[in-house]
């Protein structure tokens, strides 16, 4: 379950009362599941839901591989496997584009699809790497619906891909680094575990967050 924040539940605030984001070094002393700096408490239906207990070693070993290979997604670029527009120089576009990696896991555990950011790629602001994770999978098993599948990515998903996450009906859904100013997984929203929503994934939060919110500090210096 998530922890509670400290000081009397008072909301962790960087220098000059401005939220943290996953560029920000203030996010190395989060703990995996404690609320994110920044962020007074959530609101709403299912505000009071915590994030999913990891449970047995195995499904937290399992999740912490998979997320090295969302890392390496994130870090190698369209250039290794993605479609690019132009795959003469995609890798050299790419850097423009923030590193976050998702990859689709089939209910065996398969890998099924992985996508990375290329909205300056493509000239697409839809092309975030959970949209073509998404896309991507479904074509693989030519249907839109993912039921069992697990979706793992670097950073926390906005309200885009939190909502397309839910209607493709994913079952699982891992993120690395928390993101304040647009993360709709616990921090700013949380649409995933609203009642209001008719498919609500499990959710597991923080994983591999130092290395994870590491790779996009390192971009964005």
């Amino acid at each position: 379950m998530r922890s509670d924040p400290p000081n009397g539940g008072e909301p962790l605030l960087p220098l000059g009362g401005e939220p943290a984001d996953a560029t920000d070094p203030a996010l190395e002393t989060v703990r995996p599941g404690q609320p994110t700096p920044g962020r007074l408490g959530r609101v709403g239906p299912g505000a009071d839901e915590g994030l999913a207990d990891p449970g047995e070693p195995g499904r937290r070993q399992r999740h912490e591989l998979w997320m090295r290979r969302a890392l390496e997604v994130a870090v190698t670029g369209p250039a290794a496997g993605g479609p690019s527009t132009d795959p003469a120089d995609g890798a050299d576009l790419a850097v423009e584009d923030v590193p976050v990696g998702a990859v689709v896991y089939g209910p065996d555990g398969t890998e099924l699809a992985f996508g990375r950011n290329e909205r300056e790629l493509t000239g697409d602001p839809t092309a975030h790497a959970e949209v073509l994770a998404l896309r991507r999978a479904a074509q693989r098993l030519g249907r839109w619906r993912l039921d069992d599948c697990t979706l793992v990515v670097t950073l926390e998903p906005c309200t885009m891909c939190a909502g397309a996450l839910a209607l493709a009906r994913i079952s699982t859904v891992v993120f690395g680094a928390w993101e304040p100013k647009t993360g709709a997984v616990g921090s700013l929203w949380d649409v995933l575990r609203d009642r209001r929503v008719n498919h609500r994934p499990e959710v597991y939060g923080g994983v591999l967050e130092n290395e994870t919110a590491a790779v996009l500090r390192a971009f964005f210096r």
